[in-house]
């Protein structure tokens, strides 16, 4: 079952597409790919956090240095709010160098007499509702190609040339309370975050290990042609990985335990994960823990809940308890975005501030009574000061969303409401005694 697959006008056109992409070189390698399984195990364990965060659809028009740093920059900060909280290593992954194809829900867009294919992202068509544009083209597949080239080239200069030095992040989070109508709320945090980060510092740690940090990108393994073109075989241990990115999910609209996508994934040694709607049955979880991770090995598989704010309590502990039960040790995350869309008056799709944060208290509350950790997020963001989401600590209003909505599919949060986000799920996060307990240390150096 091959779903959501584009129909491919030219067949030999693209087989010679697919054939130049089965020549180029990886974009990601097995080794990078292996530490993040490590990394994601002490998720599955509840020995870290999860923060997986981008772009609902990447483009190429998007790819550009202030839009690569701004992401950067938001996760970034997200994490340390979070790891201080928390006590814990975030382990940060982006949805990046890779994310530029989207499932539809329909094949085909009617305006007015005119019926054309669905725009499925930049990797197959473009986003003009004309015939040309609309045309799916597997030249694109190589565009998708260079501009991951483009993304990683920038992500690695940054990681590991000083932009993410802590003390920097700490001091752009300040900057943010400073500005921000919640700064009251966030004060106290921004600060103790700061004299945690001076005290490391003044202990005499290692200054690279503060100034650099490990990033990895992540994207939906949705077109098929595009991703087994890219698979190599490992010459250290004849495993096969997807090279197209450190991590690779399959989305609520190509689960099908016996469909292509999750055949895909069950080959390949990648870390995975499984996008789990409202719709799943318990049983499905153990196809999918059979399948994708039949050795029950902590860090291969984790699950991404999407269930809505108002089904979450109710949908999460069914499927958490079967696992269990099952004595699998997989990663849970909230996906609080898909599960509360909705369509604003003025016709755009919008997603409510406060309906992200009560999905993802929801996640935290089923998994405290349940005794298993809650690992994380998995949100779509950006670093600009767009108007897709309603809500946040300087609140974006229906009226304003044509201000600034530009996403190519679903709306994202904006910066601010991502730190926002950020500093509400460190309560959530923060355990007993918040004031006292040991600060984590930073991460080791490590490139992407």
């Amino acid at each position: 079952m091959n779903a959501q697959q584009p129909d491919w006008p030219d067949p030999d056109l693209l087989r010679a597409v697919t054939g130049r992409l089965g020549a180029a070189p990886p974009l990601v390698f097995a080794e990078e790919c292996d530490r993040l399984r490590e990394r994601l195990a002490g998720v599955a364990r509840g020995e870290a956090l999860l923060l997986q965060g981008g772009d609902c659809a990447e483009t190429f028009a998007g790819v550009t240095a202030d839009a690569v740093r701004g992401k950067l920059r938001t996760l970034l900060q997200m994490a340390v709010v979070l790891s201080h909280a928390s006590g814990l290593p975030v382990v940060k992954v982006g949805r990046m160098a890779g994310q530029f194809a989207k499932p539809r829900s329909s094949p085909v867009e009617r305006r007015g007499a005119l019926t054309l294919p669905s725009y499925r992202g930049d990797a197959v068509n473009g986003q003009e509702f004309t015939e040309a544009a609309r045309r799916p083209d597997p030249r694109r597949l190589e565009r998708m190609y260079e501009a991951s080239v483009a993304t990683l080239n920038l992500l690695r200069a940054h990681v590991g040339g000083g932009f993410a030095d802590l003390r920097q992040v700490a001091e752009w989070n300040e900057e943010f309370v400073a500005g921000s109508p919640s700064a009251g709320r966030y004060a106290r945090r921004a600060r103790e975050v700061s004299r945690a980060l001076a005290f490391v510092r003044a202990s005499g740690a290692d200054q690279r290990t503060l100034r650099t940090a490990e990033f990895f990108v992540s994207h939906e393994g949705l077109l098929l042609d595009y991703e087994r073109a890219l698979t190599r075989t490992d010459e250290r241990t004849g495993r096969l990985y997807a090279t197209s990115g450190h991590l690779l999910w399959v989305g609520e609209r190509t689960r099908q335990p016996d469909g292509a996508h999750i055949d895909f994934l069950s080959g390949v040694h990648n870390p995975v994960a499984v996008k789990l709607g409202p719709g799943t049955e318990p049983d499905t979880v153990l196809r999918y823990l059979d399948r994708l991770d039949p050795a029950r090995t902590p860090g291969r598989l984790t699950f991404v809940v999407r269930a809505g704010a108002e089904r979450v309590r109710d949908v999460l502990p069914v499927l958490v308890e079967k696992a269990l039960a099952e004595g699998a040790r997989v990663g849970w995350v909230c996906d609080p975005m898909h599960g509360n869309t909705v369509t604003a008056p003025s016709g755009h799709k919008t997603r409510a501030f406060e309906a992200i944060l009560d999905e993802v208290r929801g996640f935290v509350e089923v998994h405290r009574a349940l005794g298993s950790h809650p690992g994380g997020v998995h949100v779509e963001l950006t670093g600009e000061d767009v108007t897709e989401c309603t809500g946040g600590g300087s609140p974006v209003r229906a009226e304003d969303l044509p201000l600034r909505y530009t996403t190519a599919c679903d709306p994202r949060l904006n910066h601010g409401q991502s730190l926002d986000l950020a500093f509400r799920l460190a309560e959530l996060y923060a355990r007993a005694g918040d004031g006292a307990r040991e600060r984590p240390v930073p991460e080791r150096p490590a490139l992407i």
